[in-house]
């Protein structure tokens, strides 16, 4: 259609600015289409999806239509409801935010199409694993530490090197600690976090001494980003060389790292393997919001800063 528009063009000898607006039009009114289609076609899937993970729980209530552990009236069952729908909703949130992330891919100037990318990965695998965990959830009604671990150990390294992704390479120091730069650091760090977060959960370890190691690499990737609002400005990244149109959003990322990640140290009180303050469902339901608070909300305050960064562009 592109084409046969400036052949016609060409032919009825019109001005060159109408060819222009006319294919301009074209363009984008391809690109909504190629949108609505991608959207549409993810509703379709997640209707399949959600009946067909109902049905196949192994027990379900006639009346409610929720499985008949909810309805039994044995243990907790406000908090085990909440346990459920935040699973539920978890795994549905992280798959509408996946289309949403690659939907607006292409509306970013390319160099952060990198950020957009790597945002639509983390809530696709966070909704696979929430997709299990519910499953399992309802299974046996244990909150899994296992699949937990297996979506953390691959999602938060990446949260981490989204980071530099956003705020671009000449941002980025060529300071090094232990031989590592800054991505080196901040990769490094998120998987000390996670390993010892598993080994104290998993009782592999000592839960305090597991807890205060994985504290040290959340510290790491804080001393090589940076505190939010000009409060330390990182070891690995010069705050002057970061564009105008992405620091609201740089200052976001390092609040979410800051405030947003200490829910799971909070959730980690509440493991029976651990300190066991309370209920598992306890834990599971601080997860689950810490989840969905830092993987969609980290990827929408990257999608903010790239948009503003590509208006100003053009």
């Amino acid at each position: 259609m592109v084409y046969q528009n400036l052949y016609f063009c060409r032919k009825k000898e019109t001005p060159l600015y109408i060819c222009e607006k006319n294919v301009a039009r074209l363009m984008s009114g391809n690109k909504t289409l190629r949108r609505t289609a991608l959207l549409l076609t993810a509703m379709a899937v997640l209707a399949v999806l959600v009946p067909t993970a109902l049905a196949a729980d192994a027990a379900v209530d006639a009346d409610t239509g929720l499985p008949a552990f909810l309805s039994d009236g044995a243990g907790n069952d406000s908090l085990e409801l909440l346990t459920f729908f935040l699973f539920f909703v978890g795994y549905i949130s992280m798959g509408a935010a996946f289309v949403f992330f690659m939907s607006e891919r292409n509306n970013v100037a390319p160099e952060y199409r990198t950020t957009m990318t790597i945002s639509a990965l983390i809530v696709g695998i966070a909704a696979f694993h929430y997709y299990y965990m519910r499953g399992v959830y309802v299974d046996t009604q244990v909150v899994s530490t296992e699949y937990r671990y297996m979506d953390w150990i691959i999602t938060v390294p990446l949260m981490a090197l989204k980071f530099p992704s956003l705020v671009g390479k000449d941002a980025i120091t060529d300071k090094t600690f232990a031989g590592l730069g800054f991505t080196g650091i901040c990769f490094v760090g998120a998987i000390i976090m996670i390993g010892f977060g598993y080994l104290g959960e998993a009782n592999l370890m000592d839960e305090t001494i597991a807890l205060l190691l994985g504290g040290m690499g959340w510290a790491m990737i804080m001393v090589a980003t940076g505190l939010p609002f000009g409060l330390f400005g990182g070891l690995g990244v010069d705050d002057s060389k970061i564009k105008e149109e992405v620091k609201w959003s740089t200052d976001a990322l390092r609040t979410f790292i800051l405030v947003g990640w200490i829910i799971y140290p909070l959730g980690y009180l509440f493991n029976e393997n651990t300190y066991d303050l309370g209920s598992e469902e306890v834990m599971g339901v601080l997860y689950n919001i810490a989840d969905m608070i830092n993987k969609i909300g980290f990827g929408v305050v990257a999608w903010m800063g790239a948009k503003k960064a590509t208006a100003a562009m053009a």
